[in-house]
C-alpha cells in the first residue's frame, strides 16, 4: 500500500496563488456609469469589459471581475469598498 504524503498548509502559497477571484455584487444603489468607471480605474478593465461585467452583475446578481493572488486583490478590494461597492474575494 502506497501512502500519500500530505503537504502542510502554507499561508504564503495562498497569498501568492492566482486562484483567487474578486466578486462584484449587485447593490441596486450605484449607477451603471459609476460601476463601469470603477472597474476601469480600479480593476484595469477596458470599457467594453467593464460594461459587460456591469450588465452581468445587474442581471445575475454578481460577477467575477478580477483574478489574482490575495496579495494582488486585497488593495483592489479595499478600493472598491472605499467606493461603496460590494465585493468579496473567493
Amino acid at each position: 500500500m502506497v501512502k500519500e504524503k500530505l503537504q502542510p498548509f502554507n499561508d504564503n502559497e495562498e497569498l501568492l496563488s492566482d486562484n483567487n477571484e474578486l466578486i462584484l455584487y449587485n447593490d441596486d444603489v450605484n449607477s451603471f456609469d459609476f460601476v463601469i468607471n470603477a472597474l476601469i480605474e480600479v480593476c484595469d478593465h477596458d470599457p467594453q469589459q467593464a460594461e459587460q461585467c456591469t450588465l452581468i452583475v445587474h442581471f445575475k446578481g454578481k460577477c467575477g471581475v478580477k483574478l489574482g493572488s490575495l496579495e494582488e486583490l486585497r488593495p483592489v478590494h479595499t478600493e472598491m469598498c472605499n467606493r461603496k461597492l460590494t465585493v468579496t474575494i473567493n
